[in-house]
């Protein structure tokens, strides 16, 4: 039997090449992946959004962080409580911390 009456699951989403991330439900691996993960959410409210900004060779976080732009600027932003970006390349981090706070979202630099 389902039971919709009970508690939502929370969904934790990370996009980080390297990185665990223990409390997310779902990771993507390369910003390739990321934009598909974030596509399947596009229409639910996912609680958190863990970015990394470098995901391995030439790949790095920017088409997952046009995505998010894009879809604010056709007054459609993903429905997301809190963005988190926990980079080791301080300068790509804070770019993207900028970026997305333009465009409405709650982001926050933090440690994974």
């Amino acid at each position: 039997m389902n039971d919709s009456s009970g508690p939502r699951m929370p969904i934790i989403l990370g996009i980080d090449d390297l990185r665990a991330l223990p409390r997310a439900t779902r990771i993507a691996r390369t910003s390739h992946d990321g934009i598909l993960l974030l596509e399947e959410h596009h229409e639910r409210e996912i609680d958190e959004l863990w970015l990394d900004h470098d995901l391995g060779g030439d790949d790095s976080i920017v088409p997952v962080v046009a995505l998010l732009e894009e879809a604010a600027f056709n007054d459609r932003p993903f429905k997301i409580v809190m963005i988190f970006v926990h980079s080791a390349n301080p300068s790509g981090a804070e770019t993207v911390v900028r970026v997305l706070r333009r465009w409405g979202y709650r982001v926050r630099r933090a440690t994974a």
